[in-house]
């Protein structure tokens, strides 16, 4: 049974690759666990690569003592089926899972033919509805969106409060996790500054409520590339950094956070570059200053001093995601280093 609350260690993440297979991500996951990593993360994205319960089921089966981690976004389950699923994906791996749930944005609504919703009441009627099902009892809820009579499982859950962490990127994500979640994801794609910023904004809202953070996770996926050069690795995690600006909302919501390295112009500058003219466009724009500001990247050195800059920012508890199937031996061999 693992803790509920990750104070220290070190996650290993999968998901963004396409081509790997949920077998070969198994594989992956079960030498993480050998290599001493605490977490497998699966990432369940937006741009529909594998589903992540099916990888969950099949990373349970492949590990024995690794927490299990992934984000879901909501309305894509509804909360009855959500609760079903992470109360049986719990049971399946012995009490290790972690339910990381972000908002279902407008771009997630209209990429899965849904009517747009208000992002933020409907993942604050998701964590509360979903909570409630965990302990297997019958519940009655009215919300805007989520409404339930006399609803609840009909099987007693392994754990009746499954840890449930919010995959917050915009101040009022930010909010609503320090509000309602057992932790926070922070974003990838982001500066230890940014880390510190958010962080910040998590304490001062748990501090008003008197909750404090003892008992709350601060967790941070990282993009990380690590090769024998500072150079090549820039250069493959170039792609990773550019597809977070293919969309200038998703800038703009980590500067509103706080995030320091990206200039108030990127977003919209590098979404346009990216909408007139195309992928290697934004690839060509994407500068290796402005990569290595956003990542982790280059020798297992370099990549284990970053590491240390966010835990001093107040990241508990890292997850690194390799940008290449070609780099997971090294993160793995680096395993005992990173998580000093």
């Amino acid at each position: 049974m693992t803790a509920t609350t990750f104070s220290s260690g070190l996650g290993f993440g999968l998901g963004y690759d396409a081509t790997a297979t949920v077998r070969e991500m198994a594989d992956s996951i079960a030498r993480a666990e050998a290599a001493g990593f605490s977490m497998g993360f699966f990432s369940e994205t937006f741009f529909t690569n594998r589903d992540s319960v099916s990888a969950l089921s099949a990373f349970s089966l492949a590990t024995e003592r690794m927490a299990l981690g992934a984000t879901q976004v909501v309305r894509l389950r509804s909360p009855l089926v959500m609760a079903q699923t992470a109360a049986t994906l719990d049971e399946m791996s012995g009490g290790r899972l972690v339910l990381v749930l972000g908002a279902a944005t407008d771009k997630h609504a209209a990429r899965n033919g849904l009517a747009p919703m208000k992002p933020p009441q409907v993942l604050r009627e998701y964590i509360e509805t979903v909570r409630l099902l965990l302990t297997g009892e019958k519940i009655t809820y009215e919300g805007q969106f989520v409404k339930f009579d006399g609803v609840g499982l009909n099987f007693t859950p392994v754990r009746r409060s499954i840890p449930i962490w919010v995959a917050g990127s915009s101040p009022l994500g930010l909010k609503i996790s320090a509000q309602l979640g057992d932790g926070i994801l922070l974003d990838a794609g982001t500066s230890p500054e940014y880390s510190a910023n958010a962080i910040a904004r998590i304490r001062e809202v748990r501090e008003e409520a008197g909750l404090g953070m003892a008992d709350y996770s601060v967790a941070q996926l990282v993009n990380t590339s690590i090769e024998d050069t500072r150079e090549r690795a820039l250069d493959a995690i170039r792609w990773e950094v550019a597809s977070k600006f293919k969309f200038a909302s998703t800038g703009r919501g980590k500067i509103a956070v706080g995030e320091t390295a990206i200039p108030a112009d990127s977003p919209d500058r590098l979404s346009a570059i990216y909408q007139s003219q195309g992928e290697q466009a934004l690839l060509d724009a994407i500068d290796d200053d402005f990569a290595a500001a956003l990542t982790a990247s280059g020798t297992i050195d370099d990549v284990e001093a970053r590491v240390r800059q966010y835990r001093a920012a107040g990241v508990d508890f890292p997850i690194l995601r390799a940008t290449a199937p070609h780099q997971i031996p090294a993160l793995l061999a680096g395993a005992s280093r990173l998580s000093a």
